[in-house]
């Protein structure tokens, strides 16, 4: 039998791989299986059928419904272009800190919940543990769907869901849903001294960006539901992050591109945003064929992320609540897996170590201090489960 690995050599191995999202995470989903299997931990895994990534799952404890299922995530974001001071994919302990890239976001709470499964299942709990760990989160929260839709009917159903994105170990029971379109306008080429002949694309895709401009404002000014009035900002927001197209200064621009993202507050319909934005894609549209026919804005959606509703008397918010004595009220604008798990009929909340601050950064870090108590938090959830 396999070592009992400690929390932070797990942490360490699986920040060794490299799970940037554009790219696979199967050796890691292997070597997680070969671990567990080496402790007698049956895996199962959702295999993409488009891209190599897995996701991983795995029960412990009586084969009975009503687990506690520990979410998270293999994939972090790219460290391209940030300056480091360490190697972004080895665990470096300096002044107090844990520094490496999923540290905080997430794998340093992947590792806490191997932990704990592995002590659950030699512990002998009479309440079953799960864990589930997924791919595409960094990039949508793709990957989680159809992996909770293969977790129905080979492991037994859980009821309460930690997911364990850094809330420095609080308990967030609800935040923000979000949908995202990546859009292509199409615009018509010529000489910027007659532009009045063309269709500038990257001008086109101003007027939408300027639209969701306006949305901001409208929604900044407007008085807050009183759901909204618990997020920061106390509002749905509209983004654009990223913008590319064009040839020269001197022509107008055949092609823009650029993703029209929604952070949409519990109560609101992301579905009617969506249709909002379309409807002002048509209006654009329809004057740049007024000029040239042959133009076009594409959309199509990039992500569709669900808001993880707050639950009356929610059992994952008790739970966490009673481990934690954690009793305020915490809501977040970022979005998580929660939304889905809760859409699957499970009872969700959001904790774990970390701050959210630290995500995606250049020399991302935990502090130790709130991995150990990450670590205690495991610790006691694992007595809870043997009683």
């Amino acid at each position: 039998m396999t070592d009992r690995l400690s929390p932070l050599a797990l942490m360490e191995k699986l920040i060794s791989f490299p799970t940037v999202s554009r790219d696979t995470n199967i050796p890691l989903v292997d070597w997680v299986a070969d671990y567990l299997d080496s402790h007698g931990i049956a895996s199962h895994r959702y295999i993409d059928p488009d891209q190599p990534k897995h996701a991983i799952f795995a029960h412990v404890g009586p084969e009975v419904e009503g687990a506690v299922v520990l979410s998270g995530h293999t994939d972090v974001v790219p460290v391209d272009g940030q300056p480091w001071d360490s190697d972004p994919f080895t665990v470096v302990e300096r002044d107090g800190r844990y520094y490496g890239r999923g540290t905080c976001d997430m794998k340093g709470f992947d590792a806490l919940a191997l932990w704990a499964l592995v002590e659950a299942h030699h512990a002998g709990v009479k309440r079953p543990l799960q864990i589930a760990f997924s791919f595409d989160e960094e990039i949508g929260c793709t990957g989680a769907p159809p992996m909770i839709a293969a977790m129905q009917g080979v492991v037994p159903k859980g009821s309460a869901v930690i997911v364990g994105e850094p809330s420095m170990l609080q308990a967030v029971t609800g935040h923000k849903g979000g949908v995202g379109f990546d859009t292509r306008v199409v615009g018509f080429e010529v000489h910027s001294s007659i532009m009045h002949t063309g269709v500038n694309a990257i001008m086109a895709g101003a007027k939408l960006i300027e639209w969701a401009n306006a949305r901001n404002t409208e929604n900044f000014t407007a008085k807050p539901t009183d759901l909204a009035a618990m997020f920061d900002p106390p509002f749905t927001t509209c983004h654009v992050g990223q913008i590319t197209g064009g040839t020269a200064h001197n022509i107008t621009a055949k092609e823009c591109r650029f993703a029209m993202d929604f952070r949409v507050v519990p109560g609101e319909d992301k579905e009617a945003w969506g249709a909002s934005y379309l409807e002002a894609v048509r209006e654009v549209e329809a004057q740049m064929q007024e000029v040239v026919a042959d133009t076009r804005i594409e959309v199509s959606t990039r992500f569709d992320v669900p808001a993880l509703q707050p639950e009356e008397e929610g059992e994952a918010e008790t739970l966490v609540r009673q481990i934690t004595g954690d009793n305020a009220s915490h809501k977040v604008s970022y979005g998580t897996e929660a939304g889905q798990f809760q859409e699957a009929g499970y009872s969700a909340v959001v904790c774990g170590p970390g701050d959210i601050a630290q995500a995606h950064q250049p020399n991302e870090f935990i502090e130790v201090a709130q991995f150990n108590a990450g670590h205690a938090f495991m610790q006691r959830l694992v007595e809870r489960l043997c009683l």
